[in-house]
C-alpha cells in the first residue's frame, strides 16, 4: 500500500531513506568524509520536515505489512515539471516491483499536480539503475561533475 505521509512519519522516512541509499555509498565507496552531501549521509529529520512544511514536497511511502518499505517525495519546480527525490526501497524488499510500484504512483501523482515533465537525479555510474529508469520511458538528458561529490550526477527526464 502507497500511501502520504503524516509528519509524524518523518523519521520513519529518514531511516528508510538512509539504509535504502547506504547500500549505494557501499556499493561505490562513499563514505561521510568523502560525499557528506550523499542522501544516505545527508537526511535528517530537519531536512525532511524542511521539505515536508515549507517545499511542500508530495511525500510517499510504501508499506508491507505495517512496516514502511520504500519512499519518494516530489517537488514542484514550475507549472509543467517536477523533481522526484529519493525513490528508494529497503534492500530486504527490493525484487518485488516495489520501485515499479512508487514509480508508477509518483507518475500519477506528478499528473495530478498538472506536471508534463518528472526530472530525475541520479549517480551516473550507478548503470544499474540508470537503465532501470529507461526501461521505464525516462530519456537521459546529461551529466554534471560537482567538486563536493566524490561521483557524476546524472539527469534523467521522464515525459508524462
Amino acid at each position: 500500500m502507497i500511501r502520504k505521509i503524516r509528519r509524524d512519519e518523518i523519521l520513519d522516512c529518514v531511516e528508510v531513506i538512509c539504509k535504502s541509499f547506504m547500500t549505494v555509498a557501499d556499493e561505490f565507496g562513499f563514505t561521510i568524509e568523502n560525499a557528506p552531501g550523499f542522501t544516505a549521509f545527508a537526511t535528517t529529520e530537519e531536512r525532511l520536515v524542511y521539505q515536508l512544511e515549507q517545499e511542500q514536497r508530495q511525500m510517499f511511502a510504501y508499506y508491507s505489512d505495517g512496516q514502511m518499505a520504500g519512499y519518494y517525495s516530489l517537488l514542484k519546480q514550475n507549472e509543467k515539471e517536477c523533481e522526484l527525490n529519493n525513490l528508494c526501497v529497503l534492500e530486504e524488499y527490493r525484487h518485488e516491483k516495489i520501485g515499479e510500484r512508487l514509480l508508477e504512483h509518483a507518475i500519477a501523482e506528478a499528473g495530478r499536480m498538472g506536471c508534463s515533465q518528472m526530472n530525475i537525479g541520479i549517480v551516473e555510474e550507478n548503470v544499474k539503475l540508470r537503465k532501470w529508469y529507461e526501461a521505464h520511458g525516462a530519456r537521459h538528458i546529461g551529466v554534471e561533475k560537482y567538486d563536493f561529490f566524490p561521483f557524476t550526477c546524472g539527469y534523467m527526464k521522464k515525459m508524462l
